[in-house]
């Protein structure tokens, strides 16, 4: 066990910071009063017969000339309290601080201090031990068992105090069990911090500055307090060590609390509820976390929900996300993920946002080999369905859906918006690519406006991209796209019994065009396989190919128009040809999710150079650049969504002709989608299984209202409209 010695009584409540590490000239509070401003009267002495009524309250201290109070000071609501070393207590009125139902006298009573700092109109009451810390104004501390900071209190951060060795310092282990992608938390980390540092692993430069940036962010000498901001509420906890603590938060309950920041503000108030066990983590703005969750070696983004028993280890958790229940090990989440039940299991993985773990699913390390399982990288909207099992190392593109299954090896799915199934009778894999657009409109339109209308943050310091079609999954459309053509002319001549080997990609892919672009019975007939899509010799089969390759189509026209819309109605005197000029150019194809932030490959590659070479000095500073990148970013996104459209149509350069042949077609996919949405949606109200539960049309229609009530349909069709009238008005520009 550990030690346990016996110190002089002198030491209570001093000597704080060890004789070593105090600055020459400085004492022990040397840093707390840096951390404080004094009240504008200052603070005084105890008046004798202030000091007698303190001793009728049974009330002690070592030394009361220690204890220093403000010009309003009640004396009487202190009670049967001990105070060690230097206590400085803020106004202290005859007041009652209320909380919900919950309503506490201002004062002191039944509790140990030892050198702290109290706000003004503070109820501290049954807190058995509180050392070290500064609270904020109207704080409620009530029934805790220990709260106080050690010397060499980091918060959660992953730096090291003068004098402590390197074995000590904190990381997170992301994407990764075998901690080769270490990282080390801040509290201004954002998801995009993590990913840069945990996946360009192989650049040393990168890597070297950011462990020198992030130890350098933050003062190295010891003596720093624990703080707690204004209007916070403690109650019925156990042990809170080494926490700072932002205003307006509300602790009930937990059973231990450590070594952490938690972020809160009277805007985005943090709650921390019943049994919760945390350990180092910053916890961000707007968090919820209740009912029995473990939190070790974490952080949690701005408005994340931890609930019902989850357990989030040695992971980053993104902005709008929710774990309840399940078990969250080693991983790297973008925000936007939902992961709601109690047996899912999420490891070693980077999931890059707006994403939904089912019950059931399995997604991490089964040790059935001698070394550990690697990763799993999976695009946004990443869905596994229920009762899904997938193998250690495998690849998702952007909106991929797993149906139900054990899949048995390692998958790379290229094709994005796609339906995986794992059809054990016929012994194969099957991929429906598009399946989104074809299926479920409903939910593939709605995803952006959901996600975009729950960011309830107000500092949005993550730039998140929450439109499903963007560069990124544009990019992966077109390959895609590129696949479909090469697999299907592969597969037109297997069928006639020729081989494939003497073509190039691109002789196989101008094939494969011509046939996708004929009528769809032409192949019809053909069993077009994928490759390499997964680490088996069965069959990858591709269902649907025409249709898929005609939905990619769709995709990326509705793509390309809706962003050049969005400029010629941002720029109300551009014309079509001003629009070319200042969007015209070559493509650009490699495009990068950064927590989130969608950004050019070439743009990622210089910011990792100039944080290397040292230009970009701090975190703030890198932060700037994800700014400016961000201000760019929609220009980016409209020269991207042109080049599209020119690809679309053959050409390098928009004519009138193509202009106005893309309006028209541009009208024809928006009353699609709006079709769509509606008719995907109507098979819920029209199957008949879900209406069995009901006695009649009347319940059912009282329980879930009609489809012509549906808010999302109805908004849609607005769209539309708007959509429609917009083009009406582009079309007279000229």
């Amino acid at each position: 066990m550990d030690e346990l010695t016996i110190v002089p009584q002198e030491n209570m409540g001093r000597n704080f910071i060890p004789a070593e590490y105090l600055p020459k000239g400085k004492d022990e509070y040397f840093q707390r009063n840096k951390q404080i401003a004094p009240p504008k009267s200052g603070w005084r002495h105890l008046q004798s017969d202030e000091i007698e009524r303190l001793v009728k309250n049974d009330n002690t201290a070592d030394d009361w000339d220690d204890l220093l109070v403000t010009d309003e000071f009640n004396p009487r609501l202190i009670k049967n309290t001990r105070f060690y070393g230097l206590v400085r207590l803020g106004r202290l009125r005859n007041v009652i601080l209320q909380h919900h139902d919950l309503r506490m006298p201002c004062g002191i009573s039944n509790s140990l201090i030892i050198s702290c700092d109290i706000g003004d109109d503070v109820a501290i009451h049954n807190v058995h031990y509180l050392a070290h810390y500064i609270i904020g104004d109207r704080c409620i501390l009530f029934n805790i068992q220990e709260m106080h900071t050690t010397d060499h209190a980091k918060f959660g951060n992953g730096i090291l105090k003068e004098g402590e060795p390197e074995k000590v310092r904190t990381w997170l282990d992301l994407m990764n069990e075998t901690g080769c992608r270490q990282v080390l938390p801040f509290d201004e980390m954002i998801a995009a911090d993590a990913y840069l540092w945990a996946k360009y692993v192989d650049d040393k430069p990168l890597q070297a500055r950011l462990k020198k940036i992030t130890q350098e962010s933050m003062d190295h000498h010891r003596g720093y307090y624990g703080t707690t901001g204004n209007d916070c509420v403690i109650k019925n906890s156990l042990i809170l060590k080494d926490v700072k603590i932002g205003s307006n938060c509300y602790i009930k309950g937990a059973n231990k609390i450590k070594n952490l920041t938690i972020k809160s503000s009277e805007k985005e108030p943090t709650q921390i509820g019943e049994g919760v066990e945390l350990v180092n983590g910053i916890i961000g703005y707007g968090c919820h976390i209740f009912y029995g969750c473990k939190a070790v070696k974490f952080i949690l983004g701005d408005h994340s929900n931890l609930k019902y028993g989850a357990r989030l280890i040695n992971s980053f958790l993104g902005d709008n996300s929710t774990i309840s229940c399940c078990e969250v090990l080693n991983n790297l989440i973008f925000p936007a993920h939902e992961q709601h039940h109690n047996n899912s299991f999420l490891v070693a993985s980077v999931v890059l946002g707006q994403s939904n773990i089912a019950a059931g699913a399995t997604i991490g390390s089964n040790h059935n080999s001698r070394a550990n399982d690697n990763e799993i990288q999976a695009g946004r909207g990443f869905w596994p369905g229920l009762c899904t099992s997938l193998k250690h190392s495998s690849r998702f593109a952007s909106f991929v859906l797993l149906s139900k299954g054990d899949y048995p090896a390692e998958l790379d799915i290229q094709l994005p918006f796609s339906l995986l199934n794992n059809n054990v009778s016929k012994y194969r894999l099957e991929v429906m690519p598009a399946f989104w657009w074809m299926y479920n409109m409903y939910a593939l339109i709605r995803n952006s406006w959901k996600f975009l209308s729950r960011d309830k943050r107000e500092n949005k310091m993550q730039h998140v991209e929450f439109d499903t079609f963007a560069p990124d999954t544009g990019e992966e459309i077109f390959n895609g796209r590129r696949l479909l053509e090469i697999w299907t002319a592969k597969a037109s001549l297997r069928s006639k019994g020729e081989s494939a080997e003497a073509m190039s990609d691109d002789d196989l892919a101008r094939l494969g065009q011509e046939l996708l672009s004929g009528d769809s019975e032409v192949i019809s007939g053909l069993e077009v396989l994928g490759e390499g899509m997964e680490n088996t010799k069965r069959k990858a089969l591709i269902i649907k190919p025409h249709k898929g390759y005609h939905a990619y189509g769709d995709m990326l026209h509705y793509y390309a128009m809706k962003n050049l819309l969005e400029y010629m109605n941002a720029h109300p005197r551009a014309t079509f040809s001003s629009m070319c000029k200042k969007l015209g150019g070559e493509r650009q194809k490699a495009w990068v999710n950064l927590g989130g932030q969608i950004m050019q490959e070439k743009d990622l590659d210089l910011l990792r150079a100039d944080i290397g070479t040292g230009k970009l000095k701090t975190w703030k500073e890198i932060h700037g650049r994800y700014d400016e990148l961000w201000a760019r970013y929609t220009l980016d996104k409209q020269k991207h969504a042109y080049a599209t459209l020119c690809e679309l149509y053959g050409t390098e350069s928009l004519s009138a002709t193509h202009w106005k042949s893309a309006l028209e077609r541009a009208v024809q996919i928006q009353e699609f989608i709006c079709d769509q949405v509606y008719r995907t949606r109507k098979k819920d109200y029209e199957n008949p299984f879900r209406q069995a539960t009901y006695r009649n049309m009347d319940e059912m229609t009282s329980a879930i209202g009609t489809i012509e009530e549906n808010n999302f349909i109805i908004q849609v069709r607005q769209e539309t409209a708007a959509f429609k009238n917009m083009i009406g008005k582009i079309k007279k520009r000229g």
